[in-house]
């Protein structure tokens, strides 16, 4: 029977900044900083653990077109590990880590293969005599928005045909729509598998054949939960064996907390406690955004001490734990009714407020901080669940000082 093994990697990111967490605790923030190279080192242990027939990397690598030694040294350390057991590598560059970019340049072994920017085909033929071809392209410059799938012609010489592609879906407006491409663009191809970068999120498109992204390799922010991986992929002529492995090692992921029976701040405490122990993984540190609502503490001393210092308690406990719960975000909303139909019928004021709140525009507030260049370079846009409840806290805080 015909048959070849492989990994298929993207988006690792190597030496990500990590920006936004150079507050956290240094210790804390050298794991993070060092996650990528861990999961990549990872992805590479796997390939000699199961003495794969080759290896491939679709985009982004590294982080940034000015490519850091650092991320470079130990890319070639890892190909040179890959080289000693004759295992060769097949890589596409991406957006990020594009042609066009300015780097000081560390040659890499003989077993790695990079696609140039025009869409190539590259043979391998394995120990066992089975012909592979592979087809793929390198981002001449970060911003390709034209249909590099027509240009993949299939070459029946080979056993094996995979594709390698970094790109977008067209119709997904979730991400930049580089190198666009359709599901059927690809399936009628007919190659045997299609390796996929760019979509952090990990997503099966066909199984027959298989169409995928693996997703990144390390979450770096709270947008990217869950575990992230790689796939070991077992190819042959009847069909396909896909086994996704994990390779984070830090995870970021977030939880909700219902505090409406918490009658004190020990009991709300102890429920944040409690849910912390729940994402603890050992050997991995997990980055946790909190959402804690229904809370209604009768005490103002108590309702001060939960909004001001929680959080900060709770990070305490965790700043020497090596499988630590970092809560990056404590967001806290409170069980407070609100009878907005009295209120208006009451006061033309609080009509007005009300009216002024159902508008929904909380950009027009933020104008200030999107406006500023570090906010234009670092910040991301809201989402309709992020602008919903900054205008839920804010008229919940309105109404409480008006109260008081």
């Amino acid at each position: 029977m015909k048959k070849v093994t492989f990994i298929h990697g993207a988006d690792l990111h190597l030496d990500s900044p990590m920006v936004g967490l150079k507050h956290l605790p240094e210790n804390i923030f050298k794991r993070i900083r060092e996650s990528t190279f861990v999961a990549f080192k990872k992805l590479i242990n796997s390939a000699l653990e199961k003495k794969v027939d080759f290896v491939v990397l679709a985009g982004d690598l590294f982080d940034g077109e000015d490519r850091s030694l650092r991320a470079q040294s130990r890319l070639r350390a890892e190909m040179q590990r890959l080289k000693e057991n004759d295992i060769p590598v097949y890589i596409v560059h991406g957006n990020h880590d594009h042609l066009s970019g300015t780097w000081v340049n560390l040659d890499m072994p003989n077993n790695v293969h990079v696609f140039s920017d025009d869409v190539e085909v590259k043979t391998l033929i394995i120990k066992t005599g089975i012909t592979v071809n592979l087809y793929g392209f390198s981002y001449s410059r970060r911003h390709i928005y034209d249909r590099k799938i027509d240009n993949y012609f299939k070459q029946d010489d080979a056993d094996f045909h995979i594709g390698i592609l970094h790109g977008n879906e067209a119709g997904s407006n979730e991400h930049s729509n580089y190198a666009p491409f359709y599901l059927k663009d690809l399936l009628d191809k007919q190659f045997d598998y299609w390796a996929l970068g760019h979509i952090h999120k990990r997503t099966i498109l066909s199984e027959h054949p298989p169409v995928l992204y693996p997703g990144n390799t390390q979450g770096r922010n709270k947008k990217e939960t869950g575990m992230k991986g790689f796939y070991h992929v077992s190819l042959n002529e009847f069909g396909t064996d896909l086994t996704f492995i994990e390779s984070s090692d830090v995870i970021w992921d977030e939880t909700v907390i219902d505090a409406e029976g918490a009658q004190s701040f020990q009991e709300v405490y102890q429920l944040c406690q409690t849910s912390i122990s729940q994402y603890r993984q050992k050997t991995k540190g997990t980055l946790l955004t909190l959402f804690l609502k229904n809370v209604h503490l009768q005490d103002d001393n108590e309702r001060n001490v939960l909004e001001g210092e929680l959080l900060e308690l709770l990070q305490e406990e965790e700043r020497q734990e090596d499988s630590f719960v970092w809560i990056v975000d404590l967001s806290i909303s409170e069980n407070l009714f609100i009878d907005k139909d009295r209120l208006k019928n009451e006061s033309e004021f609080y009509r007005e407020l009300f009216e002024t709140a159902e508008l929904g525009h909380p950009e027009r507030s933020l104008t200030l901080l999107y406006d500023h260049p570090l906010g234009r370079k670092y910040l991301t846009s809201l989402t309709e669940e992020e602008k919903k409840h900054l205008l839920e806290k804010a008229e919940k805080m309105l109404i409480r000082f008006l109260n008081q």
